[in-house]
């Protein structure tokens, strides 16, 4: 999965990683934080830390590798990049890379 820490604002660190799911679904796993849906009432943001409510925003990671909203970097945890780069990216030689840098959602519109 893709998940961005928003750090208050619209952007912040962001992993490629594999996280796990509660039996409904509203509740999502990952390096200890346990992550609910917002339910669509988040801006820029899907998920909160029960603990902290900070937000987050978290999605199936994208073919193209343009996550992100705006070009940042993209870490990637050392027990899904093999699978990240063969099976999502269909790029296996980048296996090694951990971590790359997505132009973003909006990077490429233009400006009124």
């Amino acid at each position: 999965m893709y998940v961005e820490y928003k750090g208050g604002g619209l952007a912040g660190t962001a992993w490629i990683c594999r996280v796990s799911f509660s039996k409904t679904g509203k509740t999502i796993y990952y390096q200890g934080r346990q992550l609910q849906s917002l339910n669509g009432d988040g801006y820029k943001a899907n998920y909160y830390d029960i603990e902290t409510g900070e937000n987050y925003w978290v999605s199936g990671c994208k073919t193209k590798g343009d996550d992100t909203l705006y070009p940042d970097t993209v870490l990637i945890d050392d027990d899904v990049r093999e699978e990240y780069w063969r099976d999502i990216r269909n790029q296996p030689e980048n296996i090694h890379l951990t971590s790359f840098r997505s132009d973003g959602k909006y990077a490429k519109r233009r400006p009124r």
